[in-house]
């Protein structure tokens, strides 16, 4: 070859300039060979970050929540398992066919499926909680894209009976209302996750490793009784539906201990299927909900006036007019019994008669000892939507309002607080903590009166039940009962309805050695009858009566039928 005819091939270069090009790709070799010692022999942290990420996947492992039970260990919630459809919508792929099979299987519009896989992100849920079978013919239709985990969905076997105690949980397994929310830390526990690979189909092919154990919730063993909450709900149920009441409530106590033993409200939901729930129904109407309580207040003026040496139970009371005129207004009693004592006070419930022994005592006493019973604060159970109601302070009272606060008007509270204001009449005096949860020894309470004033509170309670009080129908055979009725004016727009009536009765039982303290409450009965005495009293009766014989209680009268007076010749309080 002729190499002076080509200029290109006649021009001879530099030597150095070969070496050079020559030590430059011998430097470039030797900087990928050490790269790649580094990086799967040294540091190989990054390629198998990167190459994990293809096939390697943290799994959530859901902890079990813990159960619910009552007192004797009857599962009132239980968690099941079933599965949640998940996907990567740029993984998925299925034909029209395997679409519409999808959507019917997951209860949804193929629109919808559509719209979700359609989202922008990398992770979208197709279905939340469904039933084990359901999800396996989903897995049988081998969607790419398309994944499950393993959840757990709450489940309550009492139903709308125990909606309002116990609430319920979201789709994250996570307490929404009641019990559920009010010890969410116990029930929940923690989450654990662990390593798998998965293929290409997104099968699990390996277990790698655990990355965090999860931790099961607690069980929570409630002090409620499922019998008698079966019973008391049952009652409340009847009386609403037989005097076309507007809602009810009931709470059973226990006066040794202060367990919750029943707490019911109307309406009511069923905590397994909400699709269509509303406001109404989902209120927890004994803790949540105030009113003013009428003359079921009347025992707690007469039990400070007795206690500060004001007035024995003998101790006459003028109240023969019937009528007592302070400032512009007047109070007025439902009959004309002439002067009475002030243990008749409470046995034919005087308006009259309380007004003077409240207008007897200092205002700043009165409020103390409401004060003191727990109104105007909260209960301190720790259950969601607790509230203080209300109850002014003492320094703004006028004389009128400190007369019509003594039979219960211009004061509002909760039937939870009434009824745990009562357990110091069934406690000689001793007002009880209250707890939603079983307690193994009851914790001390507070002495708000003397012993000698709460027994004496006790007989005249007892006296307001018999024949010639105002809830003959609260009697229950075979126990002495004593309890007190309330009918009060509910309060609309600043004003009150003429005809619309909140009726209640708080009761104890057995007077010899009280074992319970029941308080009900009927919000606009309808159906012709309106006082407590008429539409609450029969139904602590019936409650009462069939927990005393669950409990075993003996009986401390006689067990003989007892004779009630005719339907509308009962003694009517005030309203």
């Amino acid at each position: 070859m002729n190499y002076a005819a080509s200029p290109v091939l006649a021009l001879r270069l530099p030597l150095w300039r070969s070496r050079l090009l020559l030590v430059l790709i011998a430097g470039g070799f030797l900087v990928l060979a050490g790269r790649a010692v580094y990086l799967q022999g040294m540091n190989n942290d990054f390629l198998q970050q990167k190459g994990e990420s293809r096939y390697s996947r943290v799994l959530e492992i859901s902890a079990n929540r813990g159960r619910i039970t009552d007192r004797h260990g009857e599962a009132l919630a239980i968690s099941t398992p079933v599965k949640s459809v998940w996907a990567i919508p740029e993984e998925v792929q299925f034909s029209s066919q395997q679409r519409a099979k999808l959507a019917a299987l997951l209860e949804m519009p193929p629109q919808e499926i559509d719209k979700r896989l359609n989202d922008s992100t990398s992770f979208v849920y197709l279905k939340r909680q469904i039933p084990p079978d359901a999800a396996e013919r989903v897995n049988e239709l081998h969607i790419p894209g398309l994944f499950q985990n393993r959840e757990y969905r709450r489940y309550y076997p009492g139903g709308e009976v125990m909606a309002h105690v116990l609430g319920f949980t979201g789709a994250d397994d996570a307490g929404q209302e009641g019990v559920e929310l009010a010890f969410q830390s116990t029930l929940a526990g923690k989450s654990g996750s662990r390593r798998v690979i998965k293929d290409r189909m997104g099968q699990i092919v390996e277990d790698m490793e655990s990355i965090r154990e999860a931790q099961n919730g607690r069980d929570l063993a409630l002090a409620l009784d499922a019998k008698l909450q079966n019973l008391a709900f049952s009652q409340l149920k009847l009386a609403v539906e037989s005097n076309k009441a507007k809602a009810g409530a009931i709470v059973v106590l226990d006066a040794k201990t202060g367990e919750v033993l029943a707490l019911a409200n109307l309406p009511t939901y069923n905590p397994n299927n909400r699709s269509r729930l509303s406001g109404a129904q989902l209120r927890n109407r004994v803790i949540t909900d105030t009113f003013e309580p009428g003359s079921t207040l009347k025992p707690f003026t007469v039990a400070l006036a007795i206690d500060q040496g004001k007035i024995t139970p003998e101790t006459m009371i003028a109240t023969a007019s019937g009528s007592l005129t302070i400032g512009k207004a007047s109070i007025h009693d439902a009959h004309r019994f002439g002067d009475m004592s002030a243990a008749q006070v409470i046995q034919r419930s005087s308006n009259v008669g309380a007004a003077r022994i409240a207008l007897s005592l200092p205002a700043e006493a009165m409020w103390g000892m409401f004060d003191q019973v727990g109104f105007g604060s909260l209960p301190r159970m720790g259950f969601p939507g607790e509230v203080t109601g209300r109850l002014r302070a003492y320094k703004s009272w006028r004389p009128i309002e400190q007369a019509t606060m003594s039979y219960g008007h211009g004061i509002s509270v909760s039937l939870l607080q009434l009824a745990r204001a009562y357990t110091i009449f069934a406690r000689d005096g001793e007002l009880m903590p209250l707890s939603l949860l079983r307690v193994d020894a009851p914790l001390a309470g507070k002495q708000v009166i003397s012993p000698d004033t709460a027994r004496k509170l006790r007989a005249m309670l007892e006296m307001a039940v018999e024949v010639g009080g105002t809830a003959p129908k609260a009697r229950v055979m075979g126990y002495r009962v004593a309890g007190k009725t309330g009918t009060a004016h509910k309060e609309e727009n600043g004003s009150y309805a003429a005809h619309k009536y909140v009726s209640s009765f708080v009761g104890l039982a057995p007077v010899s050695d009280p074992r319970l303290v029941i308080a009900v409450m009927l919000d606009e009965p309808s159906a012709g009858q309106y006082y407590g005495g008429a539409v609450a009293a029969p139904v602590f009766s019936a409650v009462m009566g069939g927990a005393l014989r669950m409990l075993g209680v003996p009986p401390d009268a006689p067990l003989k039928p007892l004779e009630l007076p005719p339907d509308g010749s009962e003694i009517k309080e005030g309203v």
